[in-house]
This record gives C-alpha cells, structure tokens and sequence, in this order.
C-alpha cells in the first residue's frame, strides 16, 4: 500500500472567500499517521501557467457625439445675407457667411478682430499674429514675421504683412485695401462644424449667427474627479456601440472644470464630483453612421505585461498566511500575487514555470 509522507497536507473543509470576489482554499498542516491507506486518486481540475497581459480595466457610460455647441455672434456693421446649413464645414480662407452680400472668410485662432488692422505705427497684437498665421498658412508670404514678433506682446503689422493681406483680398474677390476691419473675417478655434442656425437673412450682423461643434466626433466621459487622475491624454479606450460593436479610441483631452458633487437640498445628495474626459474614436469611418448615441467606454488604467497568471480559483489560502498553487501530484507552491483582472491573477514564486499545471476550483 502506498504510504504519505510526514510533509502530506491535508485539507481542511472552509473556504475563504475574498479574493477578487473568488473562492481560495486554505489549507493547514495537519499530517497524517504512518498507516494511512491509500485511497482511489481523486479526479481534479486543472489549469496552465500562462505568459499574459493583464490590464486593471474599467467601463463607464458616455455620450457619442459633436461635442458642446459653442455661439458664434457676428460683429462690424451690416445685414446678414447668405448663412450656412447645419452640418457645413469651416475651412480656412473660404467664406462661411455674407454680409451686406460680400463673403466673409474664417481664419483660425484663439483671438478676434476686435479693431482696424492697418499701416498704423506700433499696431502690434495677437489679432496682428492670427492674421500673419492665416496668411501664411494659406501661402502668402508676410516677410520675417520671427524679428516682428513676440509671445507676450503678438506680432507687429508691417508692410509685408499689409502686402500680403492686400494680395489675398484681391484673389478673393474682395476690395484689396490692405486694411481688415472686424467683421470682415470671423476667426474660430479650427476646422468646426456648424451646429444649429440662429439668425435669419436680414438680421444685424452684429447678433448671434449660429452655434458650431468640433468637426470630429468624440465620446464625453463623466468620471469621478477622484478617479480622473489615472486616466491620461494618450491612453487606449475601448468604445462599445449601441449595436454591440466595439471599437478602439484614444483619450484626447480631461476637463478643467469638475461637476456636481453638491447637496441638492437637505436630504437629497447630488452625484459625485466628475470631470468630463473627451475620447476620440482612432477611425471616424467606424462611427460615421451616428450623429450622437449612448455608449460605453473601457479604460485600461494599469497594465502588467508579460506576467505568470492562474485562474483566480487556483489560489490556495494557507492558514499560516499567504497563498500557494497545488500541482495535481498534491505538491504546493508558494506563490506572491500581483494584480487581479479578467478572473485571473499574477502569480510568482520560486519552480512556477509557464506551462505547468496547477489544480484549479474553476
């Protein structure tokens, strides 16, 4: 008959529960006595030590879309004449609009034309830097606008920049006076999309004209502002569709501003603090078909490459403390635990190989 050894562990019948939300064993050292018979061999389950990845992932609902409408509101003196259909691009150079029946053209930037912009001495700004950058991004050559420029203080209006305006004003079918006046050209942060139409021909120039979005879509994610800092401009995001499609994104921008978090009144709590985190599908194609839909959104948060992982229900609980994995011989293996994911967890420890064979519960 075949003997066990004074080493032989035996099973004591609880469970532990705790460990990701599994089931471990713990085990004890109880030994058994010399004249043990041997019993017929249990049939067990079994698992491999694979090489993964694991990735601490989380999903949270978002919101596919154009983004928040932001109002345009003309300027200079004048009657709206022609407007543009929701959905229209802004591009560079071409006209978005008429006034008093003459096109007026968007230029890109963060500052308006709030004042006549001509060959007056000193005339230097931001606005001057806005129109210099247009001209020639558009291709026009402005002079060595570098010795004229300064961050804190913008670029200055020169004559080469007065004789480029002048050039592209008379391409564009406009009075080439080498002077703009606001008005003239309506400056936007970059290539948006109109949203809705607010003014009707026949309006001042001077009131709201319509509301645009950014011209690519992207999924607005409220997260919790005390999670926020472990999402990051850059990371991969998985977006589920409505139906059931997944595709891949990239985080492109986290909100400044944190919402919600207060009481509403004595006894009703708001939600919890968030700040909008902005995801931009990788391949527009992929949601070319929604305008704006409900969809869900995982964030990979912490990734552990190239680990040893088991299934969670192959951890052993030793009563003496720590964990362990049992081969099917009964042999264990004391093993360190990492990160937990998927029903998986990262294990290590002195002889585990991949490949090997470790009794499993699940």
């Amino acid at each position: 008959m075949a003997r066990r050894g004074r080493a032989t562990v035996a099973l004591s019948a609880v469970l532990v529960v705790g460990v990701a939300g599994a089931a471990a064993v713990v085990w004890s050292g109880a030994h058994s006595g010399a004249g043990t018979r041997a019993t017929a061999p249990v049939r067990v389950r079994t698992a491999t030590v694979t090489r993964t990845d694991l990735s601490d992932s989380r999903t949270l609902p978002g919101t596919l879309g154009f983004g928040r409408p932001h109002v345009l509101k003309g300027a200079g003196q004048g009657v709206v004449t022609a407007l543009p259909k929701p959905g229209a691009r802004a591009v560079r150079g071409q006209a978005l609009y008429r006034v008093d029946d003459r096109p007026v053209p968007v230029f890109f930037g963060d500052t308006p034309f709030f004042r006549p912009l001509t060959m007056t001495a000193g005339v230097r700004g931001h606005d001057v830097s806005v129109l210099g950058d247009n001209l020639r991004a558009l291709g026009y050559d402005t002079g060595p606008a570098g010795t004229s420029r300064t961050d804190d203080e913008g670029e200055e209006f020169t004559p080469a920049l007065a004789a480029a305006l002048k050039r592209w004003q008379h391409d564009t079918g406009q009075d080439a006076t080498g002077t703009l006046v606001p008005g003239r050209a309506v400056v936007l942060p970059g290539a948006v999309r109109v949203d809705t139409v607010q003014a009707q021909p026949g309006d001042p120039a001077d009131a709201p004209l319509l509301t645009y979005t950014a011209a690519a879509k992207s999924v607005t994610v409220p997260v919790e502002a005390t999670d926020v800092g472990t999402v990051k401009a850059g990371d991969k995001a998985e977006i589920t569709l409505p139906d059931g499609r997944t595709v891949r994104g990239t985080v492109t921008a986290l909100g400044r501003t944190v919402q919600g978090g207060g009481a509403q009144d004595a006894t009703t709590q708001a939600g919890p603090a968030t700040v909008d985190v902005r995801v931009v599908p990788d391949r527009a194609a992929d949601v070319r078909g929604l305008d704006a839909a409900a969809v869900q959104v995982r964030f990979d948060t912490t990734t552990r490459k190239g680990v040893l992982a088991v299934p969670v229900g192959a951890l052993l609980a030793l009563r003496e403390g720590g964990y362990a994995l049992q081969r099917p011989d009964g042999t264990l293996i004391a093993v360190r635990t990492g990160m937990f994911a998927g029903g998986l967890v990262e294990v290590s420890g002195k002889g585990l190989t991949e490949g090997s064979k470790v009794v499993t519960a699940s």
